[in-house]
């Protein structure tokens, strides 16, 4: 059947307008192949609301997927964002969520990105993921000085990263969420998971930076191995680190690693509670050796955060805020400062904007106990 005048026209735009939302299967990451919509408000899962204490303007062309917070030469809080369609960093004024300037643009040079997801910071420097160009940089604070790039020998889709102090450098702890070789949507034959994290040591002082490996990270049996990898983070103080595991048809949850010797415990966090996806992992730490872990669980319409004992791991509860939908990454900034004087939770809403919880308003809907810092 042929469409003519006003008809023809309002279906070529509809197929125009799908084309340009719809991710392209270069952007379709293998966490998104699934075909259903998880929904919070369909999935009758208990939960407080916390208002969020900012919501940044939304940049939906940017694909904004995770965080990372410091202090600018003024003390004041700014968060840089990962943007993977255009290859930048977005900056914003840590308070409010205001736009300040952007770093970066899509290339393969140091300073340039391509893809950028992970990010981190430590100590004055930031460290950013690149998943199409299958490396690590490391920049200079504030100004977002490239130092190093690393990683292109080994890793083939990375995405997610955790970093510590580790003497006078540091240890970086790389998700590689690479795919089976004949479909980018399939997951790897279990026995080929065994590099799913690769750790690499930094050593270096000013501008002289340089990388080497230092193992990997991976279960290979079907309880421990992580087929969609992404996001990790680790408490060094119980040798405990956790990974994200995101392939729902196993079964999202976080699994329990060591962190010294990268094996699986046989232990996994959240199999009860979370529904949509896992997602972005933080740690809130107390000087008493108490403090919680936070997980996003990727709903559409309203991000669930949940909320394990640091300890022992037993679920406390979770939240969700007023806005802030289909979380990819998080980060907590546990210092604090006049703003938020407890400390302050990072999240990206829906792909396309900042979101903030102020740490105070946190604890109060969950009735957490009080968390001593220095």
């Amino acid at each position: 059947m042929r469409l003519h005048g006003i008809a023809a026209s309002l279906l070529a735009m509809s197929w125009l307008a799908a084309c340009a939302t719809a991710p392209s299967i270069a952007d379709r990451e293998p966490d998104e192949a699934a075909d259903y919509e998880p929904m919070l408000s369909q999935a009758n899962a208990p939960h407080v609301v916390v208002r969020e204490a900012f919501v940044s303007a939304s940049t939906p062309g940017h694909n904004i997927d995770s965080p990372a917070s410091w202090r600018g030469e003024d003390g004041r809080l700014q968060v840089a964002a990962t943007a993977k369609s255009t290859g930048l960093l977005l900056v914003y004024d840590g308070h409010d969520g205001t736009l300040l300037r952007t770093v970066g643009g899509r290339g393969a040079g140091l300073g340039q990105l391509d893809r950028p997801n992970g990010i981190a910071t430590l100590d004055g420097y930031a460290w950013v993921v690149e998943r199409d160009n299958r490396r690590v940089q490391m920049f200079r604070l504030p100004a977002f000085t490239p130092l190093l790039a690393f990683g292109e020998a080994d890793l083939r889709q990375p995405y997610g990263l955790w970093v510590r102090r580790q003497g006078a450098g540091f240890e970086v702890i790389v998700s590689d969420n690479y795919m089976s070789e004949h479909d980018e949507d399939v997951p790897p034959p279990l026995a080929e998971l065994d590099q799913r994290f690769r750790r690499y040591v930094l050593d270096g002082a000013g501008e002289a930076w340089q990388a080497r490996t230092a193992g990997t990270i991976g279960d290979v049996t079907p309880a421990g191995a992580i087929r969609i990898a992404e996001s990790l983070w680790a408490d060094e103080d119980n040798d405990r680190l956790l990974l994200a595991e995101e392939d729902v048809d196993t079964g999202t949850r976080l699994r329990e690693y060591g962190l010294a010797d990268g094996r699986y415990r046989g232990r996994d966090v959240g199999a009860d509670v979370y529904q949509a996806q896992a997602e972005g992992i933080a740690l809130m730490r107390c000087t008493d050796g108490s403090g919680v872990w936070i997980g996003s669980d990727q709903y559409k319409d309203r991000t669930l955060f949940h909320v394990f004992d640091r300890r022992d791991l037993r679920h406390l509860g979770s939240f969700a805020g007023e806005t802030t939908a289909n979380t990819d990454g998080i980060w907590l900034d546990e210092a604090g400062d006049a703003r938020f004087p407890q400390g302050v939770l990072y999240a990206i809403h829906d792909d396309q904007a900042l979101a903030a919880f102020d740490w105070r308003d946190i604890a109060a809907a969950l009735s957490l106990p009080d968390c001593p810092r220095d």
